[in-house]
């Protein structure tokens, strides 16, 4: 199935826990993202320009009713009067100062989700480092010094290199794997990062293992 873990793979059992690994990292991608887009709203509506931003959509909500108002109008044939656009919009500034009024149970539950996010994304990398630890953690090993672009061909770019770097991670932070300390771009690297912006550093990335330099 995976043709260049058959050379430390004699009974199918390690192809078995690779797929595995692909159906992880799948779950942790989509974690992740979810949770950097809960992060996002939560910096847009509640952080620290926040106030500048409710009082923006609000006036560009005013907009969007007049339109609508209007094509409103001209669909049925109709003429609303002043009165009634006052008491539409007097709603809408009423709903705005409930909704800003109560925005810290919105904080809270927006914050809340993104715990969970954050939970879900944990439990998915701590279940592909577990499965890693089984297939492909012993062949990098086994076949170090080796670039994280080496790797990432080495299992048929089916793992992104993302999802790669964070698992190599955890065995530098486990003293098992050394990134060369002569790679400066690579270590100032985060440690997730999209793969558009890690792939022209993966060359560059040269991991080696303690296990073999002992």
């Amino acid at each position: 199935m995976i043709h260049r873990l058959q050379d430390f793979n004699q009974t199918g059992q390690v192809s078995d826990i690779y797929e595995q690994l692909k159906q992880a990292e799948q779950q942790w991608w989509q974690a992740r993202q979810r949770m950097v887009a809960l992060k996002e709203r939560e910096l847009l509506w509640f952080g620290n320009n926040a106030l500048m931003m409710w009082l923006l959509w609000q006036m560009v909500s005013y907009v969007i009713m007049a339109i609508g108002l209007m094509v409103f109008e001209r669909l049925l044939g109709i003429s609303l009067s002043l009165e009634h656009f006052l008491t539409i919009f007097a709603l809408q500034t009423l709903i705005f100062i409930l909704a800003f009024v109560f925005r810290g149970r919105l904080v809270n539950r927006l914050r809340k989700k993104v715990y969970k996010a954050d939970m879900t994304r944990e439990q998915a990398l701590n279940e592909m480092i577990i499965l890693a630890t089984d297939s492909i953690f012993p062949d990098i090993h086994a076949n170090s010094p080796i670039s994280l672009q080496q790797i990432y061909e080495r299992y048929d770019k089916e793992l992104r290199l993302a999802s790669i770097q964070r698992l190599l991670q955890s065995e530098i932070e486990a003293n098992r794997l050394l990134l060369d300390s002569h790679q400066i771009e690579a270590q100032i690297l985060p440690p997730e990062l999209a793969d558009d912006e890690l792939a022209p550093f993966a060359d560059e990335m040269i991991y080696k293992s303690l296990a073999t330099l002992n």
